[in-house]
């Protein structure tokens, strides 16, 4: 397995920056995610980051060194995500908890599938056009039958992880992947102040994604003006393994059996009381999510 990456999160004009992301792959796979914590509610930056340790860690325990079942575990560790944040609110007593949207895809054999819940997307460009992109978990993208002619504010979510309501979130089918294809996760700090067409031609530019992504991020930056959100942004270009340019990117064919390669426990919040996940901690979540499951399908029985 053969791919280009390049990750670059910079703070615009807020306090802090909440985004998290990373990737991690053995020797035949490949997990990339991206968690935008949410403003408004206490420690976004912590939901973020629970977000990206648990989903990594349940990829680690499952990728040897395949996912055997990529649509379950995008399900099973989104939840058990959410879970990990309520967890983490319970234990502090918090009147309100920490939340975050998320983004997370994992590549493999010649295929990639994802998984989103609120409005950090993912964007698929090939050949210069932009192939597909999520759809936003919100008001402005999922409008009510009835809703009336007023302007839908396009920051009011339908979902996140850490709401007190169960998150809602789509898991795409896989599409097979061609050399050269351009997939790239981000936040809201970049899709909502670049146009749709100027971000295709720029992530499909004949610069590597190491320039592209860079290019990106400067451009949401100064469109934002003082004002601007965090910009966070994961993109990368599929390479078969054989293909002509082999300098460039990450190979993956010299990666011994299990062996796990992480760029997400970096970033870790200095000023949280948040401790690194453990076995157990992740087999609760587990447990949970399979007997809220069990429930849910005896009552449909």
């Amino acid at each position: 397995m053969k791919f280009s990456v390049f990750q670059v999160s910079r703070k615009g004009g807020r306090l802090k920056n909440e985004d998290r992301m990373g990737y991690c792959y053995t020797r035949e796979s490949g997990l990339f995610v991206l968690a935008d914590g949410m403003g408004g509610h206490p420690e976004g930056e912590v939901a973020a980051q629970l977000a990206l340790q648990t989903i990594a860690a349940l990829y680690q325990r499952e990728a040897r060194p395949i996912v055997k079942d990529v649509k379950a575990f995008l399900t099973a560790s989104v939840m058990a995500a959410h879970q990990q944040i309520m967890r983490y609110a319970g234990n502090k007593g918090m009147l309100d908890t920490p939340r975050t949207t998320v983004v997370a895809a994992v590549l493999q054999g010649t295929t990639a599938t994802w998984i989103h819940c609120g409005d950090s997307r993912l964007y698929v460009v090939r050949d210069g056009e932009l192939l597909t992109r999520t759809r936003d978990h919100s008001h402005a993208e999922r409008p009510r039958a009835n809703a009336g002619p007023e302007i839908v504010n396009r920051n009011l979510l339908l979902t996140c992880l850490g709401s007190p309501t169960t998150p809602l979130f789509d898991v795409s089918a896989p599409l097979q992947l061609q050399r050269g294809d351009r997939i790239m996760l981000c936040s809201d700090g970049l899709w909502g102040v670049l146009d749709e067409g100027l971000i295709v031609r720029t992530l499909s530019s004949g610069k590597p994604v190491s320039d592209a992504a860079p290019d990106l991020a400067e451009m949401a930056l100064r469109n934002g003006g003082t004002h601007s959100d965090n910009v966070t942004l994961i993109a990368l270009e599929w390479e078969m393994p054989d293909a002509a340019g082999q300098g460039r990117g990450v190979s993956t064919d010299s990666i011994s059996d299990g062996v796990f390669a992480s760029t997400i426990q970096a970033g870790m919040p200095s000023d949280s009381e948040l401790d690194d996940l453990d076995e157990d901690a992740i087999e609760r979540s587990i447990a949970e999510i399979n007997e809220a499951i069990k429930r849910s399908a005896a009552r449909k029985g």
